[in-house]
């Protein structure tokens, strides 16, 4: 669906421009509120967290005891079901020997790593060991996966199941396999399931046809993904986010139901994920911020969900650093200047200014494109390389 002005870029080619968060800025609003009363909660079917933050499905971030601090913390964090985690009785040990390899080796490294079978009853102890500290399990897996793995994970207690592909569509064609049906799938299944990914209008309202109850957006913007680089493929992070919000909309009006839509990678900052909220997300997921986390097992090293594919690698590994606890990623103090700690006094404190008492009102928050919102009067900090400028 087409809902932006098309400009030509050669004879008889038309494309339309596409907006990313560092391209744009919010416009306060007529009227401030406390950031102390604006409420950040988002749900998903009978769940509900105190934060609209998701952390990635990603084998450097997400482990058993990471994803037990992320729920106590009030969020939630993805558990991959095709990662070292179900493949490894020890899965920090092969962590530790992707993250001591050298650059060159990495990726072959990581394919090797991914050969090993992924193991069933493994996929039943880690759901199990996230369940018994008390806070929900979200668990991951690709299309081709997730008719096996979603029964099995459903019946291990997990409260959330997503079906994440690079690029995910209600109709999949292939004369090979036979594709998911989502539609069944959502029937098997009585947990939430979220899809993904998706950056178009209308394959997100196909998809939420299907019976899904949230859907993730973004094609290559995470920091360890080469898709756009191997492939060409992908939407800016703002204009996506807005025209699949679009879609929930209009199908919100159609059908009654609810999707949230969740925002996945792209985001370094609280500046960023307040400018994702703004575009139309409910809540989002991100990877490199908590890749810096004390508690997170690459150690400040993370890599893509498709770096370890045979074929066409996707993602690379990149080191981040660590920086501090999740908790003060989260919650502060802050010890950084440079927006990538206490992230959700950072989404108050822009809603607050917005005007927005909630999400649903962030939504209707003014935005502006300003090419030069990160750039202009920061002179001295570029020269003193000061507030993250580098």
């Amino acid at each position: 669906m087409d809902r932006m002005e098309d400009r030509y870029i050669g004879i008889g080619r038309k494309a339309r421009k596409a907006y990313g968060f560092d391209e744009v800025a919010l416009v306060p609003g007529n009227e401030t509120i406390d950031p102390q009363d604006v409420d950040i909660t988002w749900s998903i079917g009978k769940n509900s967290f105190k934060i609209p933050i998701l952390a990635a499905a990603m084998d450097g971030v997400v482990d058993v005891n990471f994803a037990i601090e992320m729920g106590k913390l009030g969020g939630v964090a993805v558990l991959n079901l095709g990662g070292v985690q179900t493949r490894y009785d020890n899965p920090q040990k092969v962590i530790e020997e992707i993250i001591h390899s050298s650059p060159k080796k990495a990726v072959e490294i990581i394919q090797r790593i991914y050969r090993e079978p992924i193991k069933k009853e493994l996929i039943k102890e880690r759901i199990f060991q996230i369940k018994k500290a008390g806070v929900p399990a979200a668990v991951s897996c690709i299309p081709q996966q997730a008719k096996e793995f979603g029964p099995i994970a459903q019946e291990a207690g997990a409260d959330i199941f997503i079906v994440q592909a690079t690029v995910a569509t209600a109709r999949y064609l292939s004369s090979k396999r036979k594709p998911l049906d989502f539609k069944s799938f959502c029937k098997q299944m009585s947990i939430p399931i979220i899809a993904g990914n998706c950056v178009t209008y209308k394959a997100a309202y196909q998809l939420m046809e299907t019976g899904i109850d949230a859907i993730l957006v973004g094609v290559g913007p995470g920091a360890a993904c080469t898709t756009r680089e191997v492939l060409g493929v992908g939407v800016p992070q703002v204009t996506a986010t807005i025209d699949v919000a679009a879609a929930r909309d209009d199908y919100l009006r159609k059908s009654g139901r609810y999707i949230p839509i969740i925002t996945d990678g792209g985001m370094r900052t609280g500046g960023d994920i307040c400018k994702a909220l703004a575009a139309g997300a409910d809540a989002v997921m991100i990877g490199s911020a908590f890749a810096r986390a004390k508690e997170a097992p690459g150690k400040g090293y993370h890599w893509g969900m498709a770096t370890s594919d045979e074929n066409l690698p996707r993602g690379a590994r990149v080191w981040v650093g660590t920086t501090g606890t999740l908790k003060e990623i989260l919650y502060g103090p802050a010890r950084l200047d440079d927006g990538s700690q206490n992230l959700t006094w950072a989404i108050k404190t822009s809603m607050s200014y917005c005007g927005a008492r909630n999400i649903k009102q962030m939504h209707q928050t003014e935005i502006v494109i300003a090419p030069a919102i990160k750039s202009e009067g920061k002179f001295f900090q570029r020269i003193q390389q000061v507030s993250g400028e580098k």
